[in-house]
């Protein structure tokens, strides 16, 4: 019964916020930005062409409330290089991370060319990443999180560093 409760309950706010996401992004035209709840978020990233299920992992993930947010403050973080990067990372998390741990690799530099970095920034990019996402490692909490959050907090750190220490040198 609970279960049922706390359903329709996250069902309800699911669609009491999406129009109110689409208005505030788009400047007041209702329905035209994007569904916070199938393409923003970690339900978008994970399950970009299977809409329930994206759905249904963003409720899970947080009742939707980062896929909100990421919609009305950050509506490019739900398509483009953003959203392809982190579908990358979530799929291919063990690789890349394993080329984070040498300092290069193909699937660092795939990486890097969702982002449209230039190559001659790869590897202060890189070398940025490696120090940043070390911290994230050293973390207690770190060794007890699913793999899922683990690529998010990878994600974070890359788009991250992409984004404001590299903003010259990636058209992401």
């Amino acid at each position: 019964m609970r279960r049922l409760v706390t359903a329709c309950t996250a069902t309800l706010f699911v669609a009491a916020m999406s129009p109110l996401a689409a208005q505030a992004q788009n400047g007041g035209e209702a329905g035209s930005g994007p569904n916070p709840f199938t393409d923003c978020g970690i339900g978008a990233a994970l399950f970009p062409d299977t809409h329930w299920a994206a759905v249904t992992s963003n409720v899970i993930w947080d009742v939707g409330t980062t896929a909100v947010i990421s919609a009305t403050a950050s509506p490019e973080t739900c398509e483009g290089s953003s959203a392809q990067a982190a579908r990358f990372i979530n799929d291919a998390y063990d690789s890349v991370v394993e080329d984070t741990a040498r300092g290069d690799g193909e699937y660092l530099q795939a990486l890097l060319q969702i982002y449209g970095c230039a190559s001659d920034a790869h590897e202060p990019i890189i070398e940025s990443v490696r120090k940043d996402i070390g911290a994230v490692v050293a973390d207690e909490a770190y060794a007890s999180k699913s793999q899922t959050a683990r690529a998010e907090d990878y994600f974070k750190v890359v788009d991250a560093t992409v984004k404001t220490s590299f903003a010259g040198s990636c058209t992401a």
